[in-house]
């Protein structure tokens, strides 16, 4: 606390109280802490090391990705794997034939399939479709966000 020691009238040593803050301390620390910052921010910057692989296109005769199989599923729960309509029953058997009828066949692990679905579809419909594929093998699954008509 700081005291008044002129002005004001009064006697010699009638002292009043000085209600105005000091700010040089508060100032002298906040400029300290500034300087800290300033110092200590760099080196907390530490550069990861990440190992990409060069961007190279591929060769001319390289093998294309295979293309996905896309599985429709409409506002009235109608499943449609590509153009033909399918039931959750026999979903996995569609599935199957038309990754044959497009030279796709192999491993379900390695297939891929698209599902893309009205937005008013019933949650337990579009689930219902995805744990059938689960169940059957299908695991490279992507959901596509786009208007059916």
């Amino acid at each position: 606390m700081a005291a008044k020691l002129s002005g004001g009238g009064g006697g010699r040593y009638s002292l009043g109280q000085n209600s105005e803050i000091n700010v040089t301390p508060f100032v002298d620390i906040l400029l300290v802490l500034l300087i800290i910052f300033m110092v200590a921010v760099p080196m907390a910057t530490v550069a990861i090391k990440v190992d990409l692989p060069p961007a190279t296109i591929p060769p001319p005769d390289a093998p294309k990705p295979k293309e996905p199989v896309f599985i429709s599923i409409q506002k009235s729960g109608a499943i449609f794997v590509a153009d033909k309509q399918s039931s959750l029953e026999n979903l996995p058997f569609d599935l199957d034939a038309k990754f044959v009828a497009t030279d796709q066949a192999g491993p379900r692990v390695d297939q891929r399939v698209m599902i893309r679905a009205d937005a008013d579809v019933l949650y337990a419909d579009f689930m219902g479709v995805l744990n059938n594929l689960q169940t059957a093998g299908w695991y490279k699954v992507g959901l596509i966000n786009e208007d059916i008509h």
